[in-house]
């Protein structure tokens, strides 16, 4: 199966040239690093060329790297039944510049851009209606980025004396605690409330 990879890897970083920055085969599929402006071309030609024949869409999703300058990759994953075989396609981008929309290919892709634009902030030029699609209306900043804080910024809850949900900064009523993650077996290094009386070793 890696010979076909290798052969395919090949093939599809010939023929679309400049357009392929690198290619590996990474758990059992095929991986293209594609420039961002030619991501269409490079999904038209996965799909039309009769050796690929990807024409079946499974998703869009994105990782966040803080510390490159395009902090984001774009994923596409799609699978070829004919062939049977799937192929991981990758896009850096960063939070200013647009990747162009696939939708004119696999007008599946609408929703999962706007999860990645919605999660991540990765813009999509061409795309009919990106608006978020998972979070509130009104909401601030994009839960997958590492540097958005766990607790989030707001809390929305329903106020029973207004009659009407709420918006509230959040609010921590209990303050962090300290957890050692010894081993139970080792024990730790001070006395647990309780075992005062507990013979001492």
């Amino acid at each position: 199966m890696s010979a076909e990879l290798q052969a395919l890897g090949e093939h599809v970083a010939s023929s679309l040239g400049e357009a392929v920055v690198d290619w590996a085969i990474a758990y059992g599929d095929l991986t293209m690093v594609v420039r961002g402006q030619d991501i269409v071309r490079a999904i038209s030609f996965l799909h039309d060329d009769p050796q690929c024949r990807f024409v079946s869409f499974i998703d869009i999703c994105g990782a966040d790297y803080p510390g490159r300058e395009k902090r984001f990759d774009v994923v596409y994953h799609l699978l070829s039944p004919q062939h049977n075989r799937r192929i991981r396609i990758k896009v850096e981008a960063d939070e200013v510049t647009p990747v162009p929309s696939i939708i004119g290919i696999f007008p599946g892709a609408n929703w999962f851009e706007r999860e990645t634009y919605d999660m991540y902030g990765v813009l999509f030029s061409g795309h009919p209606d990106l608006r978020r699609i998972l979070t509130d209306y009104g909401f601030e900043g994009h839960p997958f980025r590492k540097d958005f804080p766990l607790t989030g910024y707001v809390e929305v809850r329903y106020d029973d004396a207004e009659g009407r949900v709420v918006y509230e900064p959040v609010k921590l009523p209990q303050e962090f605690r300290n957890f050692d993650f010894l081993s139970p077996w080792e024990g730790t290094d001070y006395v647990l409330p309780g075992d005062e009386k507990a013979p001492q070793s």
